[in-house]
């Protein structure tokens, strides 16, 4: 995890300073968020809580409207649990003692301000999980905010991560805009 982290860091400064270098006038804002989120549906009786940060890019495009660009990191912490399955021709038992599972998710989307601070925001994209032996699921997140003066954001959205089945989360996202 400290890799991905670390990774994560090194293109996000690289990608920072490339921007500054060729950033003329208002051409677009980064921002940095911390981010926290409660399951939802099924996905609330096997996890407490999801935790992670990102890195958020808007490059404007028309009037109050611009397009997104994130990557970031969510760290899904696993309730312990017990699960079975009892039918005549087959019977399963399994059992978690929970823990925690990463997730890098990868958007692309819409963001658009309705009167310079409350903004609607669609984005989709892809999550890859981090464990041995997992795969990449569609994500989707609609969400609502508003942009304090002084560079600070505040978001809520709902998330979802689809593969043979979705979980999904409600996320607090509080950023930083430069």
């Amino acid at each position: 995890m400290k890799k991905i982290l670390l990774a994560l860091a090194f293109i996000a400064g690289t990608a920072c300073t490339t921007f500054a270098q060729t950033k003329s006038g208002d051409s677009g804002k980064f921002s940095i968020g911390l981010e926290g989120g409660l399951p939802v549906g099924d996905f609330h009786n096997y996890s407490n809580y999801i935790i992670g940060g990102s890195l958020k890019y808007e490059y404007p495009v028309a009037n109050n409207l611009f397009i997104t660009a994130s990557a970031g990191y969510s760290s899904i912490h696993i309730k312990s649990f017990d699960l079975s399955y009892n039918d005549p021709n087959f019977s399963l038992q399994y059992h978690s003692d929970g823990g925690s599972s990463g997730i890098i998710p990868v958007k692309v989307g819409a963001k658009y301000y309705f009167d310079g601070h409350f903004f609607g925001e669609g984005q989709l994209g892809a999550a890859f999980a981090t464990g041995n032996g997992s795969g990449t699921a569609f994500v989707y997140s609609p969400g609502i905010g508003y942009t304090f003066a002084g560079g600070f954001e505040a978001g809520v959205r709902y998330e979802a991560w689809s593969n043979n089945g979705t979980i999904g989360q409600l996320s607090l996202r509080l950023a930083y805009r430069f």
